[in-house]
């Protein structure tokens, strides 16, 4: 009976000290006050009260111990502010604008294919030398976004947004009106520095407003435009092509972006944390990260301000002829004082940013490589599936086209499906350390095993990715149903798509203040080991078949698979030693800066 009367005598006690510090008799303090003996230890006491109230207004929830400690006798702690202040609807449709503008870069990629043949008989030149247009395409998708996501992270997404929709839509406008070949290679390249880093941006946009509690939800939206547009852009080129002439393809980017562009300005919100913070910071920043909608909303109220000083005036001056001018004087130099302008300032970005992540971080080039190597996969089959459903199957253009809709019904299913796993796994690890989850508030993920959490979704969808790919290569070297190819797609588009949202959720978990430049660095690898994967695909189908050439691609993905497991086990400790040599870095650069202004402090003295 002992141990329950104490633990009653603890709860007691903490309901006592709660009632003495949350409340206080306006009576007792009024009489303290006029009291002699009101010495100065009864102040501190007073203050002491003030603050603990202060405190109080801290949202704090009891986190109940290993130990089986009921939750309502748990120590109060305080939790972190929320991580964000847009509410669920208003991030759904972020993350959404966000992905419409990441659609444009494999759109611009797969809508062209169809015009090669068309091109290269308009400017006489040979087939060969029309593939350059794609490769130095490719080339430039996996290098822009290192500079250009860079300077999001420093400079905001708006800004960065802006510049790479001005880019595309007057390399679009140029493509369009070209006379020779030239041209054509060349603005392909500022077509690709154009729209290839909008993938980094919508990744570094769910980073912003999402929590590692929640992201796994979102993040299956941003993986749509990656399958959708390799499959609907044959089609709609092909239609293009054949009915309009290949001009119109150009054409319609240029009225697809512009209108992208216009409706990005007016109500796309800036997210970068640099600048905005939760989100509140939009008041205390410059106008240019104001949305058009904010900007004219802020006009509007400011008129109507203005207009109720004005009929106030009116009022007073009929009232008392006499104070009018008192008055307005008065008004003029409160009410309506003009606001001071906020400067811009913009922080220069690391250009090397991305190759610094990519070198630095073990876990990190751990990631991105394999990531790589599953992309590859999927370019492997995107490359070689129009000349092998050609000539096994003779499809035309048009139903080769639609041969990419199980890869995107895959993929849907994984956006809707798996992102909600992805979450549920998190919740269940937090249960088992006893850790109390608020969505709205970010968790310190120093002692979270995030990179089990993830990857335990992720590990057995490349399972399925890995048979997937194996069997398609002999399905096409034996000539099945036509039926097959299509479940083999829509189960390629639930693993790799799966695996992949698991992935990009961790990286941007990892690096969450560094999403744009960790998303560009993954973007390098998959453009380069995808545009090599396209170009040797069709030679190993020629020379070993496709039933070898395709187990080769699902032996990498098993072959490397053990990497990830390190992953899962020391991923914990590689960020501890990497935040602690960040850490040690900046004290470093601290008390050298400490004794600079030391010495310089002497010196004038000196002198």
């Amino acid at each position: 009976m002992a141990e329950p009367d104490l633990k009653q005598q603890v709860t007691d006690s903490r309901r006592s000290m709660s009632t003495t510090t949350a409340t206080e008799t306006p009576d007792a303090d009024q009489g303290s006050r006029h009291d002699p003996g009101y010495d100065a230890h009864e102040k501190k006491q007073e203050q002491a009260g003030q603050a603990s109230q202060q405190a109080a207004a801290i949202p704090a929830e009891p986190v109940p111990l290993l130990t089986g400690e009921p939750q309502s006798e748990a120590p109060i702690v305080e939790q972190p502010p929320k991580y964000s202040i847009h509410s669920t609807w208003a991030k759904r449709l972020i993350i959404f604008g966000a992905s419409i503008s990441a659609f444009f870069s494999p759109l611009t990629a797969q809508i062209y294919l169809p015009a090669l043949p068309t091109l290269a008989d308009d400017f006489n030149v040979t087939a060969t030398k029309a593939n350059l247009t794609v490769t130095t395409y490719m080339i430039f998708q996996g290098i822009t976004p290192m500079f250009l996501g860079g300077l999001a992270d420093s400079a905001g997404r708006r800004p960065a947004y802006v510049i790479c929709f001005i880019i595309y839509i007057a390399a679009d406008i140029g493509l369009a009106l070209s006379k020779n070949f030239t041209s054509i290679l060349i603005l392909r390249m500022l077509q690709s520095a154009g729209s290839s880093t909008t993938i980094a941006l919508c990744q570094a946009t769910v980073a912003d407003i999402t929590t590692s509690a929640e992201r796994g939800t979102y993040i299956g939206i941003t993986s749509l435009p990656q399958v959708l547009a390799p499959s609907l852009g044959p089609v709609l080129g092909g239609l293009l092509t054949n009915y309009l002439g290949w001009r119109w393809i150009f054409w319609l980017l240029t009225i697809m972006a512009s209108v992208n562009l216009l409706v990005l300005i007016m109500f796309y919100p800036e997210t970068c944390r640099k600048i905005v913070g939760d989100g509140s910071g939009r008041k205390d920043s410059h106008w240019v990260y104001w949305t058009g909608w904010q900007l004219i909303r802020d006009k509007l109220a400011r008129r109507q301000r203005r207009m109720e000083r004005e009929r106030r005036q009116v009022e007073i001056s009929k009232e008392d002829p006499s104070n009018h001018n008192n008055g307005l004087h008065h008004t003029m130099s409160t009410a309506s004082a003009p606001r001071q302008k906020i400067k811009l300032q913009l922080t220069p970005p690391n250009l090397i940013e991305s190759l610094t992540l990519l070198f630095r971080s073990k876990e990190l080039a751990i990631l991105l490589c394999y990531s790589a190597i599953v992309f590859s996969g999927f370019y492997a089959i995107g490359t070689a599936m129009p000349n092998q459903l050609h000539t096994l199957y003779g499809l035309n253009d048009v139903q080769i086209g639609l041969m990419y809709l199980p890869l995107a019904g895959g993929s849907i299913v994984t956006a809707f499906a798996i992102g909600k796993v992805i979450t549920w796994n998190y919740h269940r690890h937090a249960r088992r350390l006893g850790m109390v989850v608020d969505r709205t508030r970010q968790t310190d993920l120093t002692a979270f095993p995030i990179e089990r959490a993830r990857l335990e979704v992720g590990l057995p969808l490349l399972a399925l990715s890995s048979a997937v790919i194996i069997a398609w290569g002999w399905a096409m070297q034996s000539k099945t149903s036509l039926a097959a190819p299509c479940v083999l797609l829509f189960l390629f588009g639930i693993g790799m798509i799966g695996f992949n949202n698991s992935l990009s959720t961790l990286i941007a978990d990892i690096y969450p203040g560094k999403a744009g430049a960790a998303t560009a660095a993954n973007n390098l690898t998959r453009c380069l080991l995808g545009a090599a994967s396209s170009a040797v695909i069709l030679p190993m189908i020629n020379g070993i078949g496709s039933g070898w050439s395709y187990t080769i691609f699902g032996l990498l993905y098993i072959g490397f698979a053990p990497f990830l497991v390190l992953v899962m086990r020391r991923g914990m400790r590689w960020r501890a030693e990497e935040k602690w040599k960040e850490e040690a870095k900046e004290e470093k650069r601290r008390q050298e800066q400490r004794e600079r202004e030391l010495v310089m402090s002497e010196a004038e003295g000196q002198s």
